[in-house]
């Protein structure tokens, strides 16, 4: 068996027998994760380069002997680690199995040369997966076994002695043994085949993150104990944990899962590590976790919740068996936590802006312009005498008007409701304007639910910058009416009419402060509705109106 192709074929066998192997240890979960990595931790180096050691080591005692010297797929093996895991594991195989060989040969013809090469092969491999682009280090991997292949056959021929059988080897296995590194190709392919992988496990995860982002979007709007623990619980589902946890820089918020009756929610954090991360901002990873709640626990993921680059609590993932938490979950939970950071921000921050809007609303409701107070006032004075009874309806009046500023929440009323209060209002103006202001209600029967201060903001608009303006009487018109497939609701005037640059102002959000009032009530209808107020010229005057779409009633 010493023919060139039959040396081939061999070199060939043993090669496809390593390339088996790592074919098989890329089924194995753990090994797989580390192939998959751009980085590995000094143990999984180790490891790497122990079974790289143990494959070169192999290739030498697998080798065919031949005058002396050894065929065999050494080169290959101490080639492909490097590539592939980079100088420290091509460099460290390439001494060991270059020394293993030179031992069990002291002396032989190729024993020196296969030292030499075995630590060339590990840095050359070193530096190509330094240098070279992945798409191309099969290539550069196959050039470079060659080139040491070749190397190896100039050394026997430089050290042989004599030299005649240093060219006897050569010529025997020289070919075989540089044809044979094309192995290296189909090795380093096959292994970056399994990193590609993680492209479609990443666009998995990022898949599997954006679900459960969208599942507990709507336990986010109100962040309290039932919607933390209905978060944790779709967290828990989805990948698969025994246990889920959200805590504050504190204590225990939300806790679902394995050991649950164990924790008490809103106790103090007892937990170590939990402390550990709350201070250093840091993601924590612990296997063999001693916990005395939950003993049981052998995996321990705790990552950081932050708002504005503060640390403001913690999300734990607990695995009873810690071969389940695999590297991409690992990494698709940590991209999930700053998910859950950014919507618990959104959230606090939106919580915030709602407690604002209800003070705002609240501050509205209870004040009471001061001016309008006096003047009103002053109206059922000089009614008293006049017209008694009149004055008796306008302390009515006013007592309604202001029974409603005082009593309304931000919760929806019922359209009639909030015109009673309009009414309220507009017969105090019509005693202090007379005959300057007239009022026409044109109201269809409809059942509709809106914010209060919504129409009566409207009408003293209408009269002050309206009718006021205006030297003669005006009218001012409020209808509710019962379209096809919605309510509008309208205020029109006869008035002094309103700028055109006023109305480009309220649609950009430029307004002074005099027209604050028409503004807040745009905003708020744009927010409830969709869209804001819609302002028409008018000749003379001014319409201002907005929809109520039926399907929202």
């Amino acid at each position: 068996m010493n023919t060139s192709l039959e040396m081939l074929i061999h070199l060939f066998e043993r090669a496809a027998l390593l390339l088996i192997c790592l074919f098989f240890m890329t089924r194995i979960p753990r090994f797989k994760e580390s192939l998959q990595k751009d980085s590995h931790s000094p143990m999984e180096l180790i490891v790497i380069t122990l079974v790289f050691c143990v494959f070169a080591i192999f290739g030498t005692y697998s080798g065919i002997e031949v005058e002396g010297s050894l065929v065999n797929v050494r080169i290959i093996a101490i080639i492909s680690g490097g590539i592939l895991f980079g100088p420290w594991v091509g460099i460290i195989t390439g001494i060991v199995s270059g020394a293993h060989r030179y031992l069990i040969d002291i002396g032989g013809i190729t024993s020196v040369p296969c030292l030499i090469t075995s630590i060339t092969a590990g840095i050359v491999s070193g530096f190509i997966n330094r240098k070279v682009k992945k798409p191309q280090r099969w290539i550069f991997g196959i050039a470079a076994g060659m080139v040491c292949e070749v190397l190896t056959m100039l050394l026997i021929l430089a050290m042989a002695e004599p030299y005649k059988l240093g060219l006897d080897i050569v010529s025997k296995i020289g070919l075989p043994m540089i044809i044979s590194e094309v192995s290296i190709g189909l090795i380093v392919l096959l292994v970056m085949s399994v990193e590609d992988e993680r492209e479609m496990i990443a666009a998995r995860q990022a898949k599997l993150a954006l679900e459960i982002a969208n599942k507990t979007l709507p336990y986010f709007r109100s962040i309290n104990a039932e919607s933390l623990k209905k978060i944790c619980t779709i967290i828990k589902d989805e990948i698969k944990a025994d246990a889920v946890a959200i805590t504050d820089t504190r204590n225990i918020l939300a806790y679902v899962g394995f050991g649950e009756e164990k924790y008490t929610i809103g106790h103090e954090i007892i937990n170590d590590l939990t402390k550990e991360t709350i201070r250093s901002g840091k993601i924590t990873i612990r296997n063999q976790v001693a916990d005395q709640n939950t003993p049981q626990i052998q995996y321990l993921l705790i990552m950081p919740l932050e708002e504005r680059g503060e640390v403001t609590g913690t999300l734990k993932i607990y695995y009873r068996k810690a071969y389940k938490m695999t590297y991409p979950l690992q990494t698709m939970a940590i991209g999930l936590s700053q998910i859950i950071s950014t919507l618990m921000e959104v959230s606090r921050v939106e919580q915030i802006k709602e407690e604002a809007n209800k003070a705002e609303l609240k501050a509205l409701q209870t004040k009471i312009n001061p001016h309008f107070l006096f003047n009103a006032l002053n109206a059922i004075a000089s009614t008293t005498r006049k017209n008694p009874e009149k004055a008796r309806e306008l302390i009515i009046n006013l007592s309604g008007y202001m029974r409603f500023n005082l009593e309304i929440s931000d919760d929806l009323i019922d359209i009639h409701k909030a015109l009673e209060q309009v009414r309220n209002y507009v017969e105090i103006e019509k005693v202090r304007f007379g005959n300057r202001l007239n009022v026409v209600y044109d109201i269809d029967e409809v059942s509709v639910g809106i914010p209060s201060l919504l129409i009566q903001p409207l009408v003293e608009n209408a009269i002050v910058h309206g009718i006021l303006k205006t030297k003669g009487p005006g009218t001012v018109t409020i209808a509710v009416k019962n379209l096809a497939k919605k309510v509008r609701i309208s205020v029109k005037d006869t008035g002094a009419g309103i700028e055109e640059e006023v109305v480009n102002n309220l649609y950009r959000g430029d307004v002074p402060v005099k027209q604050i009032g028409l503004f807040n009530v745009h905003q708020r209808v744009k927010l409830i509705y969709g869209e804001g107020l819609i302002i028409r010229q008018l000749s003379p005057g001014t319409e201002v109106y907005f929809d109520i779409a039926k399907e929202l009633i």
